[in-house]
């Protein structure tokens, strides 16, 4: 029995959604670094590291559906991987000067909220389903921090028109949306909670 479960947890690991996640992990290193230094070249760099974290969280989840290979592992460690990158990038954000101390620690509250009412839900046997909410949340805070670690304007020939684009106050007033759908989508996960419970004792 010992065998195969070490077995089983191996292939976890070896399961090509989960080494991309894992890979999403190690990049937070080298974005660090980039962005702690923070010139526009290296910003630019930081921008790209985080590019290419969004896309293997794209590709980790559609392999997964794709080929079968969504395991316990994987739902543990995507969402974690998608928390550890931007509390990196907002705390290196924060010491940069480019966002509030205030909005992020408003931001990581949230998450460590839902996190710890979603264990406390775990251990009732209850499921709290991601909503739309947090998803707009997540997509928005994505792209807010990415705007943000390229912070600097650069003009963009659009062919018909050329436009500069203050990339920093385009990543503040995004992030500032996502809190709107975290504090939104915070409120509707406790609603749940608390319906589920009552429901359960209602059952019992």
């Amino acid at each position: 029995m010992h065998n195969v479960r070490r077995s089983t947890l191996r292939q976890e690991f070896l399961n090509l959604p989960n080494i991309l996640t894992f890979a999403r992990i190690v990049l937070i290193a080298p974005l660090i670094i980039f962005l702690g230094r923070g010139s526009p070249r290296e910003s630019f760099i930081a921008s790209v590291i985080v590019a290419l974290a969004a896309i293997t969280d794209s590709m980790d989840g559609y392999l997964a559906r794709k080929f079968n290979l969504i395991s316990v592992l994987g739902k543990f460690m995507d969402p974690l991987a998608d928390k550890l990158l931007v509390m990196s990038a907002s705390i290196v954000l924060v010491e940069l000067d480019r966002i509030p101390s205030w909005l992020v620690v408003l931001i990581l509250s949230r998450e460590f909220a839902i996190t710890g009412l979603r264990a406390l839900a775990s251990t009732e046997g209850l499921v709290i389903a991601a909503s739309e909410e947090g998803r707009l949340k997540t997509a928005f805070q994505l792209v807010g921090v990415l705007c943000l670690i390229i912070h600097y304007d650069y003009t963009i020939d659009y062919v018909v028109v050329t436009a500069t684009i203050d990339f920093h106050v385009v990543g503040l007033w995004l992030i500032y949306l996502s809190l709107f759908f975290s504090l939104f989508s915070a409120f509707g996960y406790f609603r749940r909670f608390v319906r589920a419970v009552v429901d359960k004792e209602r059952t019992l």
